[in-house]
């Protein structure tokens, strides 16, 4: 664990240094394909640094942060694009923050109160309700011999959303204390979506839709504009950035479990991706004339996207052994309280996997 800890501080000190050198080389070189091509072996290497970690809570946010945000942030650099591009230019500081990390620069305080007044800030109580669930979960967890699959499937995805909200709910707090800065949200309350299009585009993994965007979706509408009619060039636009989605999913199963892939996360993706497109053609031809209720298309967009999730995303991740292995993980930094060093996660048992 010791040497796993040293590569996770390696990998990102080389990045943070790639970083430096990055912003150096935008002083120098206009936005076009030559800067490009001067950050390429920077983006390549982002993704290589992954490799040398073998942990889920070290290996799982290295790659995301580094390997997809950071290369994909630097590719809209590249052409001057994205929030690393600003004039005047960003601070070396800032710039390496807003590569390696979700975050928003604070410009001054009414972009923040903008900010505030479109997305309010979560408090502490505002986990409380959660943290009761996911206390019931644990318990409920203990009796898993006697739970239908699909149930401890369900437990799982609970688990996955809570963590993911309440790391970067607190890690917004500290940003916006410490050093005046504002982490961008990762959900909008996914369960009132109102159509596949509206959970993945302004609900769920929102940090994901807002550098796809920018890299994919636009370019990708750009070039079919030139064969397909405008009215109906969003829909192959958007198939792109779904099956982009897709692949870096597959990627990063690959990371985590170093496991040969199977291709049935980016056949999920695909399968939303087509949905999406299906569902802007709707909207496109009888939407006026078609509304549904919203509590009917709130709970039609639920089951598609948990029918699919358990059709082809839960069954690869839980190859992958994410919960036992993640306790072990747990167990072994919580180890380093009590023993004054890191110990092996594959010394310890999880009592509740």
């Amino acid at each position: 664990m010791e040497g796993e800890a040293y590569n996770f501080i390696l990998d990102w000190s080389v990045a943070v240094a790639s970083l430096f050198y990055c912003h150096s080389i935008g002083n120098f070189i206009a936005p076009g394909t030559t800067r490009f091509v001067a950050l390429f072996p920077a983006m390549f290497l982002f993704f290589y640094l992954p490799l040398n970690l073998h942990t889920m809570f070290l290996c799982g946010p290295t790659f995301f942060f580094i390997s997809w945000l950071g290369s994909f942030k630097l590719v809209l650099y590249s052409f001057g694009k994205g929030p690393l591009s600003s004039q005047p230019p960003l601070p070396l500081s800032h710039f390496i923050s807003t590569a390696c990390l979700p975050i928003k620069v604070k410009r001054n305080q009414e972009d923040t109160s903008d900010q505030i007044t479109k997305r309010p800030q979560r408090s502490i109580i505002d986990y409380a309700p959660r943290v009761f669930l996911l206390l019931i979960a644990i318990k409920a967890y203990d009796y898993k011999a006697n739970l239908h699959p699909l149930l401890l499937t369900s437990i799982y995805s609970y688990y996955i959303f809570f963590w993911l909200e309440l790391i970067l709910g607190v890690a917004a707090s500290l940003a916006r204390t410490l050093v005046g800065v504002e982490l961008e949200p990762q959900f909008d309350e996914p369960h009132h979506a109102t159509s596949v299009q509206n959970f993945w585009g302004k609900r769920w993994n929102l940090m994901v839709s807002s550098i796809l965007r920018p890299t994919v979706y636009h370019p990708s509408r750009a070039i079919f504009s030139r064969v397909v009619p405008e009215r109906w060039v969003s829909v192959p636009a958007v198939f792109t950035t779904f099956l982009v989605s897709g692949i870096m999913h597959e990627i990063i199963f690959y990371y985590l479990g170093r496991l040969t892939p199977t291709w049935e996360v980016t056949w999920f993706f695909v399968i939303q991706g087509v949905w999406v497109g299906i569902e802007i053609v709707i909207k496109k031809t009888i939407g006026r004339q078609f509304k549904p209720i919203q509590v009917v298309s709130r709970v039609l967009t639920l089951v598609f996207v948990i029918t699919t999730s358990f059709w082809l995303f839960f069954p690869p991740f839980m190859r992958l052994n994410p919960f036992a292995r993640g306790c072990r993980e747990l167990l072994a930094f919580a180890g380093l309280f009590k023993h004054g060093y890191l110990i092996r996660p594959d010394e310890y048992s999880c009592p509740y996997f």
